[in-house]
């Protein structure tokens, strides 16, 4: 299991279903549009979040409580009206409070799917302007993309103190109960839930873990947008991929 969020390994699975995470990669959010967007000749790195409060256009976003990509956008757009001095953006744009229940979002401006896969089909035929997106994901699919200054992308340990000022609560493991997520630098995790797989499956598992972890998994995460974590940093018992 891999996760653009470690944490999430952390908080889900270890320690009943795993017993070690591997922080192997990082990324960062980005806004991806195509040319058919409205504003696409105009919008850039200083004025996109005003243009997205504009009349008639339509922003996207992953369900926070699926898709770690979902909160990230959350807490991206929090850091922005931070960042930018645009109070209220969050609000006016999205609708929520500090979580995220299906049909709570503010129809005229935001569409919401499952996972970001789902949005991608979805901007090639322009149901929507604007995506919340990996900068890794956007260049895997051809799409435009803006740039986010680091305070607000969540690419750089370097402003750990900015990004956890913003938070966004997630469901938890059980009804009503939730999991506050706090800003902080994308970093990926990796495991195995040894509780869960099949002996029949279990090597190949730990074959497949070793190759994301090698150097020919590390040049293939470089070249689609990935940024490596050189040694990765492994947290738990990781003594079944060592076998």
């Amino acid at each position: 299991m891999a996760s653009a969020d470690y944490k999430v390994i952390d908080s889900l699975l270890i320690p009943k279903d795993a017993k070690f995470n591997v922080h192997f990669a990082t990324n960062e959010m980005a806004i991806a549009f195509t040319s058919k967007a409205k504003y696409a000749n105009e919008i850039n790195v200083n004025n996109w979040t005003e243009i997205f409060l504009r009349e008639g256009v339509k922003v996207g976003h992953s369900n926070p409580n699926m898709d770690p990509c979902g909160y990230r956008a959350m807490l991206v757009t929090k850091l922005a009206e931070k960042y930018y001095n645009q109070k209220g953006l969050y609000k006016k744009l999205f609708g929520y409070g500090e979580s995220y229940k299906i049909g709570e979002e503010n129809k005229s401006k935001v569409i919401v799917r499952p996972k970001e896969k789902d949005l991608l089909a979805l901007i090639e035929v322009n149901t929507y302007d604007y995506l919340y997106i990996y900068k890794s994901v956007a260049e895997q699919h051809g799409l435009k993309y803006i740039t986010l200054p680091k305070e607000v992308s969540l690419k750089d340990n370097e402003f750990a103190k900015f990004y956890s000022t913003v938070s966004f609560k997630i469901d938890g493991k059980k009804p009503g109960q939730f999991i506050t997520k706090k800003g902080s630098a994308m970093i990926y995790g990796i495991t195995i839930a040894e509780n869960k797989i099949s002996p029949t499956n279990k090597q190949g598992a730990i074959k497949f873990v070793n190759f994301v972890l090698g150097s020919e998994g590390q040049k293939i995460m470089a070249k689609y947008g990935q940024g490596n974590i050189l040694p990765a940093v492994i947290t738990g018992d990781a003594s079944i991929i060592n076998r």
